[in-house]
């Protein structure tokens, strides 16, 4: 099948009918932490087994395949930016805080973050308002509870 002339493939309708049945979800704060995860998770170009056990934790008890499914096509179709730009103002102060601090977390859990994960959190983090002096006592926290060497020495 030919595009018509002047035609793009984009801008076919039928094409747009793909987007719009996989890229929606509703942002409640709990699909807010699972796609900010997802997005973590995929920063550094790999997902390590401690990353999706974090993932699977976040989720809760009463989680379906399908929320786990709908959040990582959201993901994929979302770039992080317009997640942020939409899911931001729906967000309270410390549902955006919780989010920083799994995602800071998760990107430690396999034991330290890589460069990718690191750019992703300090974007959500201004993205959300939080300076590095509000995130600094907690992410001491986190590294202590993730340095398990310390049970070695």
């Amino acid at each position: 099948m030919a595009a018509r002339a002047g035609t793009a493939w984009g801008d076919w309708v039928m094409f747009n009918l793909f987007k719009s049945q996989s890229a929606s979800l509703d942002l409640t704060p709990r699909n807010c932490l699972i796609v900010s995860l997802i997005y973590c998770m995929g920063a550094d170009g790999e997902m390590d087994e401690e990353e999706i056990g974090h993932l699977v934790s976040a989720l809760g008890r009463n989680a379906t395949r399908q929320q786990l499914d709908a959040a990582v096509r959201y993901a994929r179709a979302t770039q992080p930016a317009q997640f942020l730009a939409d899911a931001a103002p729906r967000l309270r102060p410390e549902q955006k805080l919780c989010i920083v601090l799994n995602m800071i977390d998760s990107a430690m859990a396999d034991g330290d973050a890589e460069q990718g994960e690191q750019q992703l959190v300090m974007q959500f983090a201004e993205a959300f308002g939080l300076t590095e002096a509000e995130l600094t006592p907690h992410f001491r926290t986190l590294v202590a509870k993730n340095d398990r060497a310390v049970l070695d020495r």
